[in-house]
């Protein structure tokens, strides 16, 4: 039986071939040998992805997870600076309204009443904070403020006070601005009547941040501080008297109103808890899979470098081969 022979053409193309061949799989096998993961995941689990498959969904579910609970974190933390810092003026202002009441000084109710006029500014600003340009307390409405400048809101019940001439009468007007329904819902807040969504911590798990500026917390004290800023206001003319019942009044309403307030940051200690906990929980739960995955993909590092030698050895044989018949001539040949 005739030997079958190639042509010189096809065996240098065969060669050529085979040189690409062992080459690229040279340096799979060497990539493999410095991650410890295979670099051909197919044939590493032998075409069966399902369970891989079903480690790299949960890895991305558990990454939206993540993310969710990362910004229910940053805005409980924020919410809860901003209501302690809200606490403490109403708190210092308070003690300053009491102090300046029983002094039974009008300087010292004049000189509270122009504090007071600065600490709501500071009060409003608190309740207008944002984070990563979203406003914390305007509900759904995460891209406008909450609340409208304090000048507006002591413009506005400048207007509604005008005439007032007893405590009795000053606290019906403040009351009814302040209640739901009134000039504090028309004209000072401006975010939504929808709380924010809530925020997904898991599968079937989440936490509402239900908490806006027209919350009554808020409400109630900035109804008192707006007291204190217009007891000594010029354009009212409040007489002496009524000017230290109001101040008195306002004091004890920023000291003592607080119920709710402290309800509130409560509430949103125990959200700030949940969302700890599940962060805590999504670690613990990335690192198993990262674990499963890994295992999976994972290869021998002494086969790998088994098999890493035979093919530096086989291309080193092609080499040897490739020498040889380049130097093979006609003369030889005959």
């Amino acid at each position: 039986m005739p030997a079958i022979t190639i042509g010189d053409l096809a065996q240098s193309f065969m060669l050529r071939q085979q040189n690409t061949d062992l080459k690229s799989r040279m340096n799979q096998l060497s990539q493999e040998l410095a991650s410890g993961r295979t670099a051909d995941v197919a044939r590493h689990l032998s075409g069966s992805y399902s369970y891989l498959a079903d480690v790299q969904r949960n890895l991305a579910l558990l990454e939206s997870y993540d993310a969710a609970t990362g910004e229910a974190i940053l805005f409980t933390q924020t919410m809860q600076d901003v209501l302690e810092r809200f606490q403490s003026l109403s708190t210092n202002l308070g003690s300053a309204a009491l102090t300046a009441a029983g002094s039974f000084l009008d300087e010292a109710v004049v000189s509270a009443s122009d504090r007071a006029t600065e600490d709501l500014e500071s009060m409003v600003n608190a309740v207008n904070s944002t984070v990563a340009g979203r406003a914390l307390f305007s509900g759904i409405d995460s891209d406008t403020v909450p609340l409208v400048s304090h000048e507006d809101i002591l413009a506005d019940l400048r207007t509604a006070l005008a005439g007032q001439t007893t405590l009795a009468g000053v606290q019906g007007v403040l009351d009814t601005w302040f209640d739901p329904g009134g000039g504090f819902d028309t004209v000072a807040y401006q975010g939504s009547a929808t709380s924010l969504q809530p925020f997904v911590l898991g599968e079937g798990e989440t936490v509402d941040l239900d908490l806006r500026g027209d919350d009554a917390a808020f409400r109630t004290m900035l109804k008192y501080a707006s007291m204190a800023a217009l007891t000594a206001d010029q354009s009212l003319g409040f007489d002496s008297d009524l000017q230290a019942e109001m101040m008195k009044a306002a004091g004890e309403g920023l000291s003592f109103r607080q119920e709710r307030l402290v309800q509130i940051r409560a509430d949103l200690g125990y959200a700030q808890t949940r969302a700890q906990e599940s962060s805590a929980r999504i670690v613990s739960e990335r690192a198993g899979y990262k674990i499963a995955q890994s295992e999976l993909l994972a290869v021998d590092p002494f086969e790998t470098a088994t098999q890493l030698e035979d093919v530096q050895f086989q291309l080193e044989a092609l080499y040897a081969m490739t020498v040889k018949l380049a130097r093979l001539s006609l003369t030889d040949y005959l």
